[in-house]
C-alpha cells in the first residue's frame, strides 16, 4: 500500500509539472481561465460530488476566471 502512495504522489507531481510547462505561452487571461476552471472543478466536486458537480464547477470557474482577468 505504501508503494502505491509513493507512485501516486510522483504521478501527480509529474502531471502538475507537465501542465505548468504547457502554460508558458498562455496569456494572462488564458491562465486565469484555466486556473478558474481547475479551482471551480475542485469546488464543484466537493460541493456537488460526482462528474456532474465537477463539470459544472469547472464551467462556472472558467467563466469567472476569464472575466476576472480581462484586460482593462
Amino acid at each position: 500500500m505504501k508503494t502505491i502512495g509513493k507512485y501516486s504522489v510522483s504521478a501527480v507531481a509529474a502531471a502538475v509539472l507537465i501542465g505548468l510547462g504547457g502554460c508558458a505561452g498562455m496569456s494572462t487571461q488564458d491562465k486565469g481561465t484555466a486556473t478558474g476552471a481547475v479551482l471551480g472543478g475542485v469546488a464543484g466536486n466537493v460541493l456537488g460530488g460526482g462528474v456532474l458537480g465537477t463539470a459544472a464547477g469547472a464551467a462556472v470557474g472558467g467563466v469567472v476566471g476569464h472575466e476576472v482577468t480581462k484586460p482593462k
